[in-house]
């Protein structure tokens, strides 16, 4: 006899070929499909949209599987599944989750794992020490409301994606709006760059409006929630400037868009014939879906001195649409935005 302890192995299971699959003539094992009689044409599309769900019960099935296997393998589930399976942990800990989610009598059968996969995600919105923020705790009626949307408007898993974005963004900016009623998650700023010239009489651009020191600038107090995005109006001689006084208003630079003109203006070096939004964030405020991120260059008549195109309002709000908006050194007043700036007498 051998000595030392003998390594103790879980007994395979043995296999059989026995029926898993049967409807009309098809009978299907784990070895093929036997036709047992002629099939009709209806019977053979009938088996094709069976089998095309197969993949999707046998998601359901490995969740659940994983679920009863809890209470013989506690913590080992998941290194024991994928001995098995051969799949991922990943993806195990998705299949358990989803099919812990949904009881089988709330999984609607018109829809894929992969729907039901989207909207698990919604949580309930909690009060804690007076404060909202979101649960642990998934909020069953809000999804199986967007199940029911999806199945009777028939969207695909991207649509229901993006309908889930949509309402996560609402659902952050309610929570933020109750929090922080005083701050903004989307802001527009045009600050009156001083420049090196200003003082000449032949060139005029700060004589349009009180310009304001970088440091002056620096010092406002910006009424950002935690999670925001800025837009900042900068021209090209003013960039360092303006990336400095984003570091200094706590955001991090991200991008920016370029405004073409239809007139062309002054510069030592080149006349200038754009201007630059610079586009920065703070926290995690969720991106914009994809179909309303904008082009990087647009084209937009000039019209008075300093006045940015209207065009730019409808970007925001077309990327931005739940969000409360702010825009700093206003010269008029928006619908849907709140506005500061000498020329409309807010602070």
């Amino acid at each position: 006899m051998p000595s030392g302890r003998q390594k103790a192995h879980t007994k395979r299971p043995t296999m059989t070929d026995e029926l898993q699959l049967r409807t009309g003539p098809y009978r299907t094992t784990f070895t093929g499909t036997e036709i047992i009689r002629p099939s009709t044409k209806e019977e053979w599309l009938n088996y094709g949209e069976i089998l095309k769900r197969v993949d999707e019960a046998k998601q359901w099935a490995i969740g659940d599987w994983l679920v009863d296997g809890k209470q013989h393998y506690g913590d080992g589930l998941y290194q024991e599944a994928e001995r098995v399976l051969g799949i991922d942990t990943n993806y195990l800990m998705r299949f358990k989750r989803i099919a812990q989610t949904f009881e089988i009598s709330k999984r609607l059968l018109n829809l894929s794992f992969g729907h039901h996969f989207e909207v698990a995600s919604i949580k309930q919105i909690t009060e804690i020490n007076g404060k909202l923020k979101i649960s642990d705790k998934p909020d069953t009626d809000k999804i199986q409301k967007f199940l029911v949307l999806a199945e009777k408007n028939a969207w695909s898993t991207r649509e229901l994606r993006e309908a889930v974005k949509q309402f996560k963004r609402r659902q952050e900016e309610e929570i933020r709006l109750a929090n922080e009623p005083e701050k903004f998650s989307v802001i527009l700023a045009d600050p009156a760059w001083e420049y090196d010239f200003s003082r000449s009489d032949s060139r005029q651009i700060d004589n349009q409006y009180m310009p304001t020191s970088l440091e002056e600038t620096k010092r406002l107090r910006i009424p950002a929630a935690d999670n925001s995005v800025l837009f900042l109006w900068a021209t090209s001689p003013k960039l360092k400037e303006a990336l400095s006084l984003i570091e200094s208003w706590g955001f991090d630079y991200k991008t920016c868009m370029v405004w073409i003109k239809d007139k062309i203006g002054m510069g030592y070096y080149a006349r200038q014939k754009h201007e630059l939004l610079l586009i920065a964030g703070r926290g995690n405020l969720q991106l914009p879906d994809e179909a309303k991120r904008p082009e990087s260059v647009f084209f937009a008549d000039r019209t008075t001195h300093s006045e940015k195109p209207i065009k730019v309002y409808e970007l925001i709000e077309n990327m931005y649409p739940e969000y409360k908006k702010l825009e700093m050194f206003a010269r008029q007043q928006r619908e849907g935005w709140e506005a500061w700036g000498d020329e409309i007498g807010n602070p």
